[in-house]
């Protein structure tokens, strides 16, 4: 099924443009190239099959363009910000959804300890629809260890913590949320985590550097909590 052409431009994120196809799908473009859609899509639909909340998909024939289902809300970010979402309750529903997701077998591996893993669950990627969170970007999902999942948010959460903005005290009461109950966070997959993010293309030199102090807060939160 070739990939209609895009439309009116939605929204950009670090690696990706979204485009309006109609009321119903958007496509999202990957730019420069990059990413595997169809790989993409598989893990959507896997993981939707099994009760998931992510948005419906439909074979593009591309591997730079996703065809997905077109949501209505804010991101989980975006109501934070506004005052009409809790930041604890954002860190305490980002914890539920990873915990959802680790429930759902994987698509590949008959390993058991093995689980679908999205290694990008944040703020901005969950949609707060009418019906409930929807979980966007699954350009770097896999599978694996849950405790890698847990590290990759957690790591996210206390970067932006830590980087004395705006977004600070927000993500810092979030990542208290998330790491609140026991998890699978392990000091190994905190340090793969922590690797990983540093290598990845969009980080920028001051975002590498404020790794090892987020790190630190991962581990005095996780203890404390």
């Amino acid at each position: 099924m070739p990939t209609p052409p895009p439309g009116r431009l939605l929204g950009s994120g670090r690696r990706a443009d979204v485009y309006e196809i109609d009321e119903a799908w958007v496509l999202r473009r990957e730019r420069q190239g990059g990413g595997d859609a169809a790989a993409e899509g598989a893990v959507m639909a896997h993981v939707h099959a099994h009760g998931y909340p992510v948005p419906r998909v439909r074979p593009s024939g591309s591997r730079t363009d996703l065809v997905m289902e077109r949501l209505s809300g804010p991101t989980m970010l975006q109501a934070c910000l506004a005052g009409t979402l809790d930041v604890t309750e954002a860190g305490s529903t980002l914890a539920r959804l990873l915990r959802e997701l680790h429930a759902v077998p994987a698509l590949r591996s008959t390993d058991p300890a093995v689980r679908v893993l999205h290694l990008d669950l944040h703020p901005e990627n969950v949609i707060l629809t009418p019906d409930g969170p929807r979980v966007i970007d699954w350009s770097d999902a896999a599978e694996g260890d849950p405790g890698l999942d847990w590290a990759a948010s957690a790591v996210i959460l206390a970067q932006a913590a830590v980087a004395g903005d705006a977004l600070s005290a927000p993500a810092r009461a979030m990542l208290t949320a998330l790491l609140a109950d026991p998890s699978p966070l392990t000091r190994p997959a905190l340090d793969e985590a922590l690797r990983r993010r540093a290598a990845n293309p969009t980080m920028d030199e001051r975002e590498v550097e404020l790794l090892g102090t987020a790190g630190e807060l991962i581990l005095s939160t996780a203890r404390t909590s």
